[in-house]
């Protein structure tokens, strides 16, 4: 099976990591597999709102809260992603799963069709990204052409539908946030949303810029063999 050797400053190789890290990223990627097949089949398949959101609800907090670790691994230096777009992404998700999921779990935008098409975009992107992960390591840095090619592209199509989804949750819940919460929660979840601005701007130009440099080091690979 052809691989492309890992050059992206998100990765290390595995000699540099703590060995905990792999079993980390195994078992989150089957934790997100476990979403998609709970939250994603039942919601395109069946659409059994608002059973889906209460049945299923708990168990996306618990497994986006597992990102938490990702911000240790970055502050400490076992993985050289960035902190500041790290922050950023656990951030924004535990907006969701704790500043509306958990803190206004009747508000109307839950039982919609947001929280399937956020279950999507969030699951298959953390999936593919956790199972590239640990690949990675277990590869010593030469994951599979086909998973690179998955992990640095799919996100221009997942990562503005998760973004979308998570502004449209926010958004359609301030009324529930007033009426149930504080005004001043209502005012701080509009702050959290102004944020979406830029901040979705810096992220996703971060990735081109990531996804860049891996295709162009997919296709000189490619050239070489083919030649």
């Amino acid at each position: 099976m052809s691989s492309v050797k890992s050059t992206t400053s998100s990765e290390v190789k595995s000699r540099s990591q703590p060995v905990w890290i792999y079993f980390y990223n195994l078992v989150s990627s089957i934790s997100w597999a476990g979403v998609f097949f709970f939250n994603v089949f039942p919601g395109i398949l069946i659409n059994q709102q608002p059973d889906l959101f209460k049945n299923t609800y708990k168990y996306l907090i618990g497994v986006q809260s597992l990102a938490i670790v990702e911000i240790y691994n970055s502050a400490v230096g076992n993985v050289r992603a960035p902190l500041f777009t790290t922050i950023a992404q656990v951030f924004s998700r535990l907006l969701i799963v704790v500043g509306i999921f958990t803190v206004l779990p009747n508000s109307p935008p839950n039982y919609k069709w947001y929280y399937v098409t956020l279950s999507t975009a969030w699951s298959i992107t953390e999936i593919v990204r956790y199972s590239y992960y640990a690949i990675n390591i277990k590869s010593n840095g030469s994951p599979p052409t086909f998973l690179t090619f998955l992990r640095y592209n799919l996100f221009l199509v997942l990562y503005p539908m998760g973004i979308s989804s998570e502004c449209l949750i926010i958004y359609n819940s301030l009324t529930d946030a007033t009426s149930n919460i504080h005004l001043l929660y209502a005012w701080f979840l509009k702050i959290c949303l102004a944020t979406y601005i830029p901040g979705s701007y810096i992220l996703y130009t971060y990735m081109l810029k990531q996804r860049k440099k891996v295709m162009k080091k997919i296709a000189v690979e490619y050239s070489k063999k083919k030649f």
